[in-house]
């Protein structure tokens, strides 16, 4: 199917919207909006397909870019073959190092005391460029004609002085296609703009277009979760582009540098006798990938840095103890659980290990945690969200091991003496003081955790990083980079829930690729809703006994009667029966647009639960909202007021300023959310809406994820009828293409078993 800008899409800060289904997991954060749509101009229309957005703009390339660049060139004169450049074994590592036997030396990092009064409200930079002083942005009035010119509206000036530069009007008269990696903006506009422009010289066939349209498919197959596309698939979108001639055009874009070619192995098909070690000459079967430097970067930084981990212990030999062996033996001991036991044991031996498991499996890295602080290591976790946080510091707060960390320490604290103290501390001093559980967001921008020590990597031991499966490519990569030589890494997180809004499927990719050990969880959520979360996991959608209305099935007839149903659930059944107020409840839906979507939603919620005029750029004090500091995030808020400085809102008790330029993008009413937006928090009580017109998008992933966002009472309000049990047992995901599997495989021997 295709979906158009009102069903839920991958988070971009800019409007865009779906490719094809089977091409990726549509149904990401949905950060996108009529409202960020762009007017087509007049023109032709060879290039059809949905709104999407993306860039295919050229720019300059990396270092490894132009190596790629330079070897593709050199496969398609005869000087090498394909085969020599990706069958070359990886440079040896250096040697791994011995695990520490004792804690490093402290690492001093001062810190100021918090404030008395109420902490500054966050400013989150503006990504827009620096404006002159009657407000214009530089070159703005130069853009405005050319844009005239290709009947373009000129209202897009800002945006694309923000995408393609103070010199956007030279590069839009020398490449109207250009015009293609601006937010919003689709092929047929881009073509209309270009025959303005050029007149009879524009042709379907014309090479600028050909590789503006290459980048514009490879960066919304990212939208949709892919880091890569099989050359087969682009070139196939190429020709739904009315390009004349695809292979040419990927021939052009790859010797221009603007796409990267791979070749990742396939494994063997069922029941074929894999290649012997000694047939060097049997050929392998492999698939041709294609993808943008930005992607393939991180990607294979991320591989490296993974790898890096993995290698950090040696085994210790027959008989010899390892350092520390008999202090992480006793915490194995100690701990609350054997999934808990097993996760220190497999920690205490490998660099990087993946633990998987549901709601519940959450107390098994915080016993982690919890322990290894107890040891005089530096541990952290992180979650996605400010709410998985919070959690999170409960569990460590719960935990056995955690001792207390001083009278003025809060719940969040673990005690972990000797660590990060000044010399000359006292032992009060010498005792941690810095939460132990903090966001993958704040560690990455050192708002919260350790610091980062002299050489610019995080002043830790060990990480854990929860909710998992919620990380891209980019983050994940940034975070593997940050870790220190001789640290370790836990990934952990519930296999069953929807991957990331970005690129990539990281925390599936190392799962599949089984390089290293891997802790699943033998804790069951507790409850109805476990019970009926559970069963969707393995592809079964039971009934399960509810006595006190944890699970209510609402059905509806059309899209009307389910909003109508929903504000009714919030506002009076669940607060009357539950005794959870609507502030606590959230609503879930599929997506954004049509008549029972996000937008709908909020606007019936909003009328019945916080009336206004909406004066504040359509919002009210009082309104829930989603602000979206960047794609990906999306953090639950209530707007506060609004003034000369912008729309202030309180989010979790931090006190946020968005600019009035940036609220039509970063903020929308939050009343209702998608299941993306909703993924790594929960609340007291959900309400999950599935009108008949998201049949469609409903996966398995999805279902697991909205109906296990509430931890007291479910409500579905059900008009999707046989869709949601198909869904449940035969659509498990929408697949995408990522390398990192195959990549992992390449450079890290399988992890041991048993």
């Amino acid at each position: 199917h295709t979906e158009d800008t009102d069903r839920e899409q991958p988070p971009t800060g800019h409007g865009t919207s779906s490719a094809e289904a089977g091409q990726g997991d549509t149904e990401a954060s949905a950060e996108t909006d009529a409202r960020n749509s762009t007017p087509a101009p007049h023109g032709h229309d060879t290039a059809g397909g949905p709104e999407s957005s993306g860039g295919g703009g050229k720019g300059r390339r990396s270092v490894a870019a132009e190596a790629l660049a330079a070897a593709v060139r050199a496969v398609e004169s005869g000087e090498r073959s394909a085969a020599s450049f990706f069958n070359d074994a990886p440079a040896p590592r250096p040697a791994a190092p011995a695990a520490p036997a004792a804690p490093a030396a402290p690492r001093e990092r001062a810190r100021a005391a918090a404030p008395a009064s109420a902490p500054a409200p966050v400013r989150p930079p503006s990504a827009r460029p620096a404006r002159g002083p009657g407000g214009e942005v530089p070159g703005s009035g130069g853009i405005r004609e050319v844009l005239a010119a290709g009947g373009a509206p000129e209202a897009l000036a800002g945006k694309v002085a923000e995408t393609l530069g103070e010199h956007a009007a030279e590069a839009l008269r020398e490449d109207p296609w250009q015009l293609l990696a601006v937010p919003g903006v689709r092929p047929d506009q881009a073509d209309g703009f270009a025959r303005s422009l050029l007149g009879p010289a524009c042709e379907p066939g014309d090479e600028r277009r050909a590789l503006a349209l290459t980048g514009w498919l490879l960066e919304r197959a990212a939208l949709e979760g892919h880091t890569a596309l099989e050359s087969s698939a682009l070139r196939d979108a190429l020709a739904k582009a009315s390009v004349p001639d695809p292979d040419e055009a990927l021939r052009t874009a790859i010797a221009e540098g603007a796409v990267l070619v791979f070749q990742d192995a396939l494994d063997a098909p069922a029941g074929v006798r894999p290649r012997a070690a000694e047939d060097e000459d049997a050929e392998q079967p492999v698939r041709v990938l294609l993808g943008l430097d930005r992607y393939a970067l991180a990607e294979e930084s991320l591989a490296d840095g993974l790898a890096r981990l993995a290698s950090t212990f040696a085994p210790a030999q027959d008989g010899e103890a390892s350092p520390g062996e008999a202090e992480w033996e006793r915490a194995a001991a100690a701990a609350p659980s054997p999934s808990a036991a097993e996760l220190i044991r497999s920690v205490a031996a490998h660099g990087l290990v993946a633990h998987s498991g549901g709601e519940a499996a959450r107390a098994e890295p915080a016993a982690l945690v919890a322990a290894v602080r107890a040891m005089g290591l530096r541990a952290y976790a992180a979650a996605h969200t400010e709410d998985g946080r919070r959690r999170l510091a409960a569990a460590l707060s719960e935990s056995p091991s955690a001792g207390p960390a001083g009278p003025d320490a809060g719940p969040d604290v673990v005690a972990a003496p000797g660590r990060d103290a000044g010399p000359g501390a006292g032992p009060d001093e010498a005792r941690e003081t810095i939460p132990a559980a903090v966001t993958v967001a704040g560690l990455l921008a050192d708002a919260e955790g350790p610091g980062r020590d002299e050489e610019g990597a995080l002043a830790l031991d060990l990480l854990v990083v929860l909710d998992a499966p919620q990380l891209d490519v980019e983050t994940a990569a940034m975070l593997v980079e940050s870790l220190p030589d001789g640290a370790r890494l836990v990934l952990s997180g519930d296999p069953g829930v929807l991957w990331s809004a970005g690129p990539g499927r990281v925390f599936a990719d190392l799962v599949a690729a089984r390089r290293c050990p891997q802790v699943v969880s033998r804790t069951p959520d507790p409850g109805p809703i476990g019970e009926l979360v559970s069963g969707i996991g393995i592809g079964e959608l039971s009934q399960v006994e509810a006595p006190g209305k944890e699970v209510v099935i609402v059905p509806v007839r059309d899209a009307g009667e389910a909003v109508h149903r929903t504000v009714q659930l919030v506002a009076d059944s669940v607060p009357r029966a539950i005794g959870v107020p609507p502030e606590q409840t959230q609503v879930i839906t599929p997506g954004h647009g049509g008549a029972a979507g996000t937008r709908a939603l909020n606007a019936a919620l909003k009328d019945r639960l916080n009336p206004g005029p909406g004066r504040f750029g359509g919002f009210d004090p009082g309104d829930r909202v989603a602000y979206t500091p960047a794609p990906g995030r999306a953090v639950p808020g209530t707007v506060v007021s609004a003034d000369a400085e912008g729309l202030h809102l309180d989010c979790a008790g931090t006190p946020v300023v968005v600019e009035r330029e940036e609220v039509g993008e970063l903020v929308r009413h939050g009343w209702a959310l998608t299941a993306h937006q909703a993924a790594g928090a929960r609340w007291p009580a959900a309400v999950v809406v599935l009108p008949g017109d998201a049949a469609a998008g409903l996966t398995r992933a999805w279902v697991y994820t909205a109906f296990g966002r509430g931890e007291l009472h479910l409500s579905v309000v059900h008009g999707a009828d046989a869709a949601l049990p198909r869904a449940v047992a035969e659509i498990p995901f929408k697949d995408r293409t990522t390398r990192l599997r195959a990549l992992l495989q390449a450079q890290v021997p399988p992890a041991p078993t048993g």
